[in-house]
């Protein structure tokens, strides 16, 4: 095991290093400059066009808000409560501004999978919408290239088991335990029975659960951070300070934080950042294909949002609320240090609003990964594989309550960066098809 351990150990840091960087953020810098900033200049067209995607238009199995809602419900989750602790413990505050850098080219990125994701979609015998990397890779580039399909495929059902399923069912059991002492056993397996009966009804029920949760507790939990940010308003300039000053320059090691190099900032905002938005991992164009829509550029207009809402706004909240407390030095990290930044503006509040909110957000993470891996399952093996897989799916959230997560979260940080890799590649191949559909939309606007 500890073999093994060490093998994945060294392979993570081979494609979380300088080189997975340069890509994840080099082909959103492409994006962006091809599609000559558009999703910076139309993001009020977007919310317009989230807006009006309430009700369906056009062919496809859900309301284009639904959409983004499934999306959402599986990028918000740990890695916007304990994701964002973590790159500040390991990275210091600069890292905050690495996760907005990244967030920003990841508009674009998040744009470009969702216009491919709806262009390339298929029908399945069911008469549903399915699409994803695996099929624009399988439908827009050449026969040659199909290998990358199955490669995305095969990664991203295995990751889905970590990052979509064990690691947020373990976060919720820790924090519901910590918190109100419920055994982990018994989150585990109230967790599994709720998820059983929302993914009976396959993708309409996961859209319809989100459509409601995501939008009530993500506007829930940034109120009660902007309360914070009010609270400690005082502080907010030296948060900001902090966030752009150690961007660039190394952090000093004071009271519980060892110190951070610059390069741990880059790092830890950047992977904690595509950790918690997913922009190139590939996976929320999976939701974008089965949009009632008839324009891909529409829905990839409304796609790049949920990068902004997820990290912009989101993230942004937990971030501010740890600095500008001044709890980030005490040596906490994770959920704990999150909660600790809560507690200490709202005592006695605070931490039940991060239990909660960390609790909803990670159940909406295991439906709405539900919904990737399966299809990434179908792919590979067909709709035979759906029900196994669903089976193995629910069995598999209390056994990651209980158990000890560090090897789980060591194996799906690296598959989150072996699925970005065919996808990326991706992406950059088909762009010219993204700038010709997004240059042909807007004219006809005009």
């Amino acid at each position: 095991m500890t073999f093994l351990s060490d093998f994945v150990a060294s392979v993570n840091s081979i494609v979380w290093g300088p080189l997975m960087l340069f890509l994840i953020l080099g082909t959103g810098i492409y994006l962006m400059y091809g599609l000559a900033f558009m999703p910076l200049r139309r993001i009020i067209y977007s919310f317009r066009l989230l807006w009006q995607g309430r009700q369906k238009e056009g062919e496809g199995d859900i309301a284009p808000f639904n959409a983004l809602m499934t999306s959402l419900s599986a990028t918000i989750g740990t890695g916007n409560i304990a994701g964002v602790a973590t790159a500040i413990f390991l990275g210091g505050p600069g890292a905050l501004f690495w996760m907005w850098c990244t967030a920003l080219v990841g508009m674009a990125t998040k744009y470009a999978e969702a216009v491919l994701a709806v262009k390339y979609r298929e029908v399945d015998s069911n008469g549903h919408y399915i699409g994803g990397p695996m099929y624009y890779i399988k439908n827009g580039l050449k026969s040659h290239w199909a290998w990358l399909g199955t490669c995305f495929a095969i990664f991203g059902a295995i990751a889905g088991f970590g990052i979509g399923n064990t690691i947020q069912a373990n976060s919720v059991a820790d924090v519901i335990n910590t918190t109100f002492n419920v055994p982990h056993i018994v989150t585990g397996i109230t967790m599994a029975v709720l998820a059983a009966m929302v993914l009976i009804g396959g993708i309409k029920r996961i859209a319809n659960v989100a459509g409601k949760l995501v939008p009530i507790m993500a506007l829930a939990y940034v109120l009660a951070g902007v309360i914070i940010l009010i609270i400690n308003i005082e502080e907010i300039p030296a948060a900001f300070a902090l966030i752009f000053t150690h961007a660039f320059t190394p952090t000093a090691a004071t009271g519980g934080f060892a110190g951070a190099a610059v390069w741990a900032a880059i790092r830890f905002g950047v992977a904690r950042g595509i950790f918690s938005n997913e922009a190139g991992l590939g996976s929320a164009p999976i939701a974008h294909a089965a949009a009632s829509t008839n324009s891909p550029v529409k829905q990839g207009s409304i796609a790049m949002l949920g990068t902004f809402i997820d990290t912009i706004i989101v993230c942004s909240i937990t971030g501010l609320v740890i600095i500008s407390s001044g709890v980030w030095t005490m040596g906490e990290t994770g959920a704990s240090l999150s909660s600790l930044a809560f507690e200490s503006a709202l005592p006695g509040v605070g931490r039940y609003i991060v239990a909660i909110g960390l609790s909803v957000f990670a159940f909406t993470t295991i439906l709405g990964w539900s919904f990737y891996s399966e299809k990434c399952v179908a792919y590979l093996i067909g709709e035979r594989g759906i029900k196994p897989f669903r089976i193995l799916w629910i069995i598999a959230v209390p056994i990651g309550a209980t158990a000890s997560l560090d090897f789980i979260w060591l194996v799906a940080d690296t598959l989150n960066a072996l699925m970005a890799i065919p996808n990326l590649i991706a992406l950059i191949l088909l762009s010219p098809v993204v700038f010709k559909l997004t240059k042909e939309h807007f004219n006809q606007l005009k």
